[in-house]
């Protein structure tokens, strides 16, 4: 089994939908990986250290490394998820590394 300090990406963040088009930006100091979801399929730019895409309904999850840089969403007006009640629920997990199924992997 896994412990956070021998898993490569021991973080998780997790971006829920919440009815209503809307754009992400996540940004990390270390690695990162889509979790269980094909880029291409999902509109989802995702590079070394930063991904960007859409989410409307439905969860998009990511794994890394090192701390979050930042995290941007807005819906589908624009509007920043301080002012926005429709904007995606951004949660953010250090240590959750219990990836034993490492299925989307392949």
């Amino acid at each position: 089994m896994s412990t956070a300090t021998d898993d490569p990406l021991p973080n998780l963040v997790t971006i829920v939908g919440r009815g209503v088009p809307s754009n992400y930006e996540l940004t990390v100091d270390g690695e990162l990986e889509l979790v269980g979801a094909d880029p291409l399929e999902e509109a989802t730019v995702v590079t070394d250290h930063s991904a960007e895409g859409a989410v409307e309904t439905g969860v998009m999850q990511f794994r890394f490394s090192g701390r979050t840089a930042n995290v941007h969403v807005l819906d589908w007006n624009g509007v920043p998820a301080s002012d926005s009640p429709n904007t995606p629920e951004v949660h953010i997990d250090y240590g959750v590394s219990d990836r034993s199924d490492r299925s989307y992997l392949r």
